[in-house]
């Protein structure tokens, strides 16, 4: 069932993850998304406010849409499992990434969901739970 979600994920490039800083939600668009040690997995920078809003409140929500409207709704827990081995990994599955961020360089932060759940929804309304 990951699969299917990081195919989706994937496939449709850009995907907007959802934080809370206080009562204020913040929805930014996202690119990277890699599978690792069995989770979904997705990096930041410690100097964003995406991470002081993780690190405040882990809870977040991912959404996308493919080219025939049929939805993807991701929501889990964020957990920080930064390592110059989940870095090496998420240079070479988006090499692009070097171009912001390097193994050890104490910015580039990496994160998996934990006790995640997808909702997949049709244009018509079909709808299916995933446990990721």
């Amino acid at each position: 069932m990951m699969k299917e979600v990081l195919d989706f994920l994937t496939t449709n490039k850009v995907f907007y993850l959802a934080t809370t800083g206080g009562d204020q939600p913040h929805v930014r668009p996202m690119g990277f998304v890699m599978e690792y040690d069995g989770k979904l997995t997705f990096c930041t920078s410690n100097q964003k406010d995406m991470y002081k809003q993780l690190t405040a409140n882990p809870h977040v929500e991912i959404c996308c849409l493919d080219s025939n409207y049929n939805t993807l709704r991701l929501c889990g827990k964020a957990v920080f499992c930064t390592t110059a081995e989940t870095q090496r990994k998420a240079l070479e599955a988006m090499p692009a990434l070097g171009k912001m961020y390097a193994v050890g360089d104490g910015k580039f932060e990496i994160f998996c969901l934990v006790d995640a759940q997808a909702i997949c929804q049709t244009m018509s309304g079909d709808k299916k739970t995933l446990t990721v």
